[in-house]
């Protein structure tokens, strides 16, 4: 039998592809401001690759590639994973780029200790419970090499939307057909135990405006 979560996510799963057929490249060709950040942060550990999870069209993915990194881009929508194929073609960066599809319910197609950085940009909020939200930082460990950064983004409980529209429970509220999980401070420091957590910095970003908070922790060598 599938449970309500099971459902909502294959609901958030065929909005976003109906989302990105309707809006080809909804977010621009800008990178975002958290991935500029991170490429920084990402160079000055020394990093030569990155896995974006939830890439989405690769608005970012392409950045870091521009930014000289070899780069693994994947989301769950094939719509979203064609358009970044296509845009890497076209930027002329698609020798550095690798895209696929991928759900984070499911562990990653990677080796352990494959990859030097991962970044995250408002997937981890997605219509993730707590526990898919803990196995996916746990893949990322696993995969990442000693030394390894990871860079994410979350909407918190500060944010305007948190405890309005439909509820689902576990933190997640959904408006306008997109689900989003909203984190507490004691969520993102469970998800930092046996990492060193670099930041918390808390920004602002598109109409609301919306809440974040930009999450910096890496590995040990």
């Amino acid at each position: 039998m599938r449970s309500i979560r099971q459902d909502l996510a294959e609901v958030q799963k065929a909005h976003w592809q109906s989302t990105y057929t309707a809006h080809l490249e909804m977010y621009g060709e800008e990178p975002s401001a958290p991935a500029v950040h991170a490429a920084e942060v990402f160079a000055a550990a020394g990093a030569r690759d990155v896995l974006e999870l939830g890439a989405g069209h690769g608005r970012d993915a392409l950045h870091f590639a521009a930014e000289g990194f070899a780069v693994q881009a994947a989301d769950f929508s094939a719509t979203g994973v064609e358009q970044l194929r296509r845009a890497a073609q076209a930027r002329g960066v698609d020798g550095r780029v690798t895209a696929a599809v991928h759900d984070v319910r499911e562990p990653l197609p990677l080796a352990d200790a494959s990859v030097d950085a991962v970044f995250a940009h408002m997937l981890l909020c997605m219509a993730l419970s707590t526990r898919e939200i803990h196995a996916l930082v746990g893949e990322v460990r696993r995969v990442l090499r000693p030394g390894g950064v990871f860079v994410y983004t979350v909407r918190h409980t500060g944010d305007a939307h948190y405890g309005t529209g439909a509820p689902h429970g576990d933190g997640i509220f959904e408006h306008g057909g997109f689900a989003v999980h909203f984190f507490d401070q004691a969520l993102v420091e469970a998800l930092a135990d046996g990492w060193s957590l670099e930041e918390v910095h808390a920004f602002e970003e598109g109409e609301l405006p919306r809440r974040l908070w930009r999450v910096t922790q890496s590995l040990s060598r």
